[in-house]
C-alpha cells in the first residue's frame, strides 16, 4: 500500500497538517507517472536540440512524425488489448504478414485497394484467432499471443518466400510523401485513428465495458457484460490496427519485407506504458500512449543524430520503459 493510502502509525501525534505532508508526495509522483510521456517528450526534443541545434529542423520534424506513424497505430492498439488487462505479443508479427498478403494479391496483380483491403482482413482473422483463443479457451494472453507471433512470422515467411516484393503505386509514395505542411498523410490517418480510439473508448458503451472487463472482471460480469466477447473485441480491434500499420509501413518502404520487425513490437508496450496505461487493466489512455510513440521516435531519431551507436539505441528505451514502470507504481 502506498503512503497516500496507509493508515498512521499507532501513537503517532501528527496532526492533519502532517497527514498532507505524506500524502503530497506520492500524489504528486502519481501525476508525474500520468504525464511521463508527454513531460519526457518535450525534455527530449530540448535536450537534443541544445546538443544538436540541426535536430528541430523543419525536415527533420517531419521526418519522425512520419516515422511515428506506424508505431502510434500499433501502440493505440495495444492500448485496447492492456485495458483489459491483456497484452498482445503477435501484434508486430501480424502487422508483417499484413505486409507479405498485401506483397503477395499486389503481385498477383489485383488492384492497389484489394491488397490492402487483404492485409487489414488478414490481422482481423489473426485478431479474432487470438481473442477466441483467450476468451472461450481460457488460454493465457501471453501463450496466445506468444503462439501466434511465432504462427504469423512462419507464414509470413512461407507465403513470400523470403522474399520481398516491390510495390511502386503512386498513391502509397503520395500519403507518404505528401500531406499538410510538415504532416504526411499517414501521419494524418494514425492521428484519425487515435482520436476515433479515443471516442470508442471514452464515449461509448463499449468502451466502458472494455474498461470494467480490466478494471474487475467479476464486476463486470455481475451487471451483464460479456467479458468474453469485449476480449475477443479488442484483439480484432489490435489485428485489424496492426493491418492498417502494414500499409502504413508498406507506403514508407516501397517493399514488403516477410521478415519481423521486433523493436515495434517492444516499441508498442513501452509505448503504452509510458503513456500511463495500467498493465493491470482497467485503467486506459490514448493521448499518453501516442506521446510515448513519439517519444520512443524521437529518441532513436535523436541518438541517430548524435551518432551514437545503434546498438544503444535499444538499451536506451529499456531505460525509459523501466523508469516508466516504476512511476506506475505511484498511479491512482
Amino acid at each position: 500500500m502506498s503512503e497516500a493510502t496507509a493508515s498512521p502509525a499507532r501513537g503517532s501525534t501528527g496532526g492533519p497538517d502532517t497527514d498532507r505532508r505524506t500524502q503530497r508526495a506520492p500524489f504528486e509522483i502519481g501525476v508525474l507517472a500520468d504525464w511521463a510521456a508527454p513531460i519526457g517528450l518535450v525534455v527530449v526534443l530540448v535536450v537534443f536540440t541544445v546538443l544538436k541545434p540541426s535536430f528541430f529542423s523543419i525536415d527533420n520534424i517531419e521526418g519522425i512524425l512520419t516515422a511515428s506513424a506506424a508505431l502510434i497505430v500499433l501502440a493505440v492498439a495495444q492500448t485496447f488489448v492492456v485495458a483489459t488487462a491483456g497484452i498482445d505479443l503477435s501484434i508486430a508479427s501480424v502487422m508483417t504478414l499484413g505486409i507479405v498478403v498485401l506483397g503477395q494479391l499486389y503481385k498477383a496483380e489485383l488492384p492497389l485497394a484489394v491488397a490492402m483491403l487483404g492485409a487489414i482482413v488478414v490481422g482481423l482473422l489473426a485478431g479474432l484467432v487470438n481473442g477466441i483463443l483467450v476468451a472461450f479457451f481460457k488460454i493465457t494472453d501471453f501463450v496466445v499471443t506468444l503462439g501466434m507471433l511465432s504462427a504469423a512470422s512462419g507464414l509470413a515467411l512461407i507465403l513470400s518466400d523470403g522474399q520481398p516484393v516491390q510495390v511502386t503505386e503512386r498513391f502509397l509514395f503520395t500519403i507518404s510523401l505528401d500531406g499538410i505542411w510538415i504532416v504526411s498523410w499517414i501521419v494524418v490517418v494514425a492521428l484519425v485513428i487515435a482520436v476515433i480510439a479515443y471516442l470508442v473508448l471514452f464515449r461509448t458503451r463499449f468502451g466502458t465495458h472494455v474498461l470494467a472487463t480490466g478494471g474487475s472482471p467479476e464486476a463486470a460480469t455481475a451487471t451483464g457484460i460479456s467479458t468474453a466477447r469485449v476480449k475477443i473485441a479488442v484483439y480484432a480491434i489490435a489485428g485489424s490496427l496492426a493491418g492498417v500499420a502494414a500499409i502504413i509501413v508498406v507506403s514508407r518502404l516501397g517493399s514488403t519485407p516477410p521478415a519481423p520487425n521486433t523493436s515495434y513490437l517492444l516499441n508498442s508496450v513501452a509505448a503504452v506504458v509510458l503513456g500511463g496505461v495500467s498493465l493491470f487493466g482497467g485503467k486506459a489512455s490514448i493521448f499518453g500512449p501516442v506521446c510515448g510513440a513519439l517519444l520512443l521516435t524521437v529518441l532513436v531519431n535523436g541518438l541517430t543524430t548524435l551518432s551514437v551507436s545503434e546498438y544503444y539505441q535499444p538499451l536506451s528505451v529499456g531505460v525509459v520503459v523501466v523508469a516508466a514502470a516504476y512511476l506506475m507504481r505511484f498511479q491512482k
